[in-house]
């Protein structure tokens, strides 16, 4: 089921994206537009309708959390290689909602004393609380992605590491977080073109990060790591949805979808007054 505002999904995101038995990277093609069956311009409509839906979903989250005893949150999970879209995202997507119902967290690399404890202590202090949107640009599947590639860790700890990220979001989603995990899927040419555009415009040299060639190299082991990522940790409870990401619209009209129905699926509603309204509009009137 497609959220209300979205007028022109011809099937349901949310099943074609989902990794399921028997995905394969591979077979996807990042340029695609799975279930959508208009293009940009239409796309552009349905998104400024969707930010307004997202928009009072979040706030009646943020609400009920404030008045009501609820555990309620969404965790919205990016995973990427670089110029794959997350910002944009963020900025057109999460960016249309209240900002003070949002956490963001952009994971970097860890820090000497986050080195010091277990991969998952610095993530468990950024989980959302209840009433939040939370957003992990990048995540602890960087644990098992640039850990795996860049053998950060040995294997036997690489193997450890899938079976506590499954235990650790089991966890969350049953403290009554939804957790959506985005993959942006974007083709190796498709990254090529977005790096030398940073290149070619002095506004973006800022955005550019010589280190992104070095893992642009890795390529073809980061899409490995990504299979065996889906394979071992896209569960029922916290499955993974691969978003083609080589058309900016339609990823971002694809993610603002799946946090539409992991929104709809909480169905947050405006908190009763816990106080006599009526009362109170005649002790307003009297001042």
């Amino acid at each position: 089921m497609t959220a209300k505002s979205q007028t022109s999904w011809t099937a349901d995101p949310s099943d074609l994206l989902r990794v399921g038995e028997g995905f394969v990277l591979s077979g996807v093609d990042p340029a695609s537009t799975p279930g959508y069956g208009e293009g940009k311009g239409e796309a552009s409509a349905d998104l400024e309708a969707g930010a307004a839906e997202l928009d009072e979903f979040q706030e009646r989250l943020f609400a009920a959390s404030r008045v009501e005893a609820t555990d309620a949150a969404v965790l919205l999970v990016l995973q990427a290689m670089d110029s794959a879209g997350k910002g944009g995202i963020i900025r057109h997507v999460v960016g249309s909602v209240d900002p003070q119902g949002v956490s963001l967290t952009a994971f970097k690399k860890p820090t000497p004393e986050e080195l010091s404890h277990d991969f998952l202590w610095r993530i468990r202090s950024r989980v959302p609380a209840p009433g939040f949107i939370g957003v992990f640009d990048r995540s602890h599947y960087e644990d098992v992605l640039i850990g795996k590639v860049r053998a950060l860790a040995a294997p036997e700890e690489i193997e450890r590491r899938y079976d506590a990220i499954n235990a650790f979001e089991k966890e969350l989603v049953g403290s009554g977080t939804r957790v959506v995990k985005v993959m942006l899927n974007i083709s190796y040419e498709e990254q090529r073109a977005r790096l030398m555009a940073r290149l070619d415009r002095p506004d973006k040299h800022w955005k550019y990060n010589p280190g992104d060639v070095d893992e642009r190299m890795l390529w073809p082991h980061y899409m490995d790591a990504y299979q065996t990522v889906f394979e071992r940790t896209s569960t029922d409870h916290a499955p993974w949805f691969v978003v083609p990401a080589n058309r900016k619209w339609y990823a971002r009209l694809a993610v603002q979808e799946l946090l539409l129905q992991a929104l709809e699926d909480i169905d947050p509603q405006w908190p009763a007054a816990t106080y006599d309204v009526e009362a109170e509009k005649a002790r307003l009137t009297a001042t």
